[in-house]
């Protein structure tokens, strides 16, 4: 049995990922998707929230589980026996930093490979960060999102009434 590791914040979970997922799903006996707990950053939703909204998203990929995981990377995924991990890419821009990631988990890690999935062209521009920032100035952002994370933003994000 193959499984992969699909790791990120999902803060939250967009169509862009769940596109990621599916494909990897596809790949892969079984896939973990990694909610990473980041005490650096500042997460809108907490990492249980992260985890059901995930679970909700992807409910319908029968060989996805959603985990949370703190640390390293190389870490969880000894822990989970995974050789595999998995990232999307959305533009040029993301594999610098992606192959950076990539190579450092490749020095601490020899027996761990990233697999790199380009996303469909619809969601290229679709990131966590511009679907709070849209959603909380007025932006139409429901099809970017499951129904339930949209349901979630507004319930957490209030809107900016400049």
């Amino acid at each position: 049995m193959i499984r992969a590791v699909y790791p990120g914040s999902f803060d939250p979970i967009t169509n862009g990922h769940i596109y990621i997922s599916e494909r990897a799903a596809a790949l892969f006996d079984e896939l973990i998707v990694a909610v990473l707990v980041n005490p650096e950053k500042r997460s809108t939703f907490s990492e249980g929230e992260r985890q059901i909204m995930a679970r909700e998203a992807l409910v319908h990929l029968p060989n996805v589980s959603v985990k949370y995981f703190n640390g390293l990377l190389v870490d969880f995924m000894r822990q989970q026996q995974s050789r595999i991990i998995i990232r999307g890419l959305r533009a040029l821009s993301d594999f610098e930093y992606e192959f950076q990631l990539a190579q450092m988990n490749r020095q601490l890690a020899p027996e761990i490979e990233t697999f790199f999935i380009a996303t469909d062209a619809r969601y290229s521009y679709l990131s966590s960060r511009a679907i709070k920032a849209a959603f909380q100035f007025g932006g139409a952002v429901r099809e970017m999102v499951p129904p339930g994370v949209y349901r979630r933003l507004k319930e957490r994000i209030p809107p900016n009434n400049l």
